[in-house]
């Protein structure tokens, strides 16, 4: 018996739980966390990272009872039957997947449809104070560095439904935004920094060190004291 009455949701669940099997079997994507500064298994389970090698996911969700078409309308697989997400690290979003590659692929690839509201809101809507990321390798590495209270636009501009998180509630929000050779990072933090406090909102863009994202910044040695400072230094 096919199961498509189950829905697309039911569907991204049981492809997570299938990535993040594949992942501690394959040593490049091991590999390629450990490149980036992922090294603590909480931060693995806590984001529920998974890895796609390719050529084996239909296969399996086919045993489920996954119809071809199913998983090709879903954007699971392409024509041809292979893997969309093959050789890309894999993160389960509130209503999408996003895939990151590790080989020469295009870096980043989403399922059909918008990337959500804020990543992991629901874990951290009753701070007083957050801090924002652009990407999800910069929250992971702050989050294992022990700053809990983070979320993620995935991108550095902000949708409606991000925007409107953010204002929901009196609270001090820190823009860790990259610090691009080209200006556009912290251009889009003053930016939403700007329309924020247009809200009452107090917002801060942090300064991070020429030609760094937070994730550069702990991968190349950098401590949660020294971002520490990095907050306390943060301009309006």
């Amino acid at each position: 018996m096919l199961r498509d009455w189950r829905g697309v949701t039911p569907l991204r669940e049981e492809v997570t739980s299938f990535y993040r099997m594949q992942l501690s079997r394959h040593r490049e994507a091991v590999s390629y966390l450990e490149q980036r500064g992922l090294h603590a298994p909480e931060i693995i389970d806590h984001m529920r990272i998974g890895y796609a090698p390719g050529r084996c996911l239909r296969a399996w969700l086919s045993q489920l009872g996954y119809a071809p078409q199913a998983l090709h309308q879903a954007g699971l697989v392409n024509a041809d039957g292979y893997d969309t997400f093959a050789h890309r690290i894999v993160f389960p979003l509130e209503g999408n997947l996003y895939g990151r590659s590790i080989g020469d692929a295009a870096p980043h690839r989403f399922l059909p449809g918008g990337k959500g509201g804020l990543y992991a809101w629901e874990q951290v809507c009753q701070c007083e104070e957050l801090i924002v990321v652009e990407g999800l390798f910069d929250y992971a590495v702050l989050w294992q560095a022990g700053f809990h209270h983070v979320t993620c636009l995935l991108g550095n501009h902000s949708n409606a439904r991000q925007f409107q998180q953010l204002c929901d509630g009196p609270r001090t929000v820190y823009l860790a935004f990259d610090s691009d050779a080209n200006g556009s990072g912290q251009s889009a933090a003053q930016n939403l920094a700007r329309r924020l406090g247009a809200q009452g909102v107090s917002a801060f863009h942090v300064l991070l060190p020429d030609g760094h994202d937070p994730n550069s910044f702990f991968a190349q040695g950098g401590d949660a004291q020294q971002f520490v400072r990095l907050l306390e230094a943060a301009r309006p």
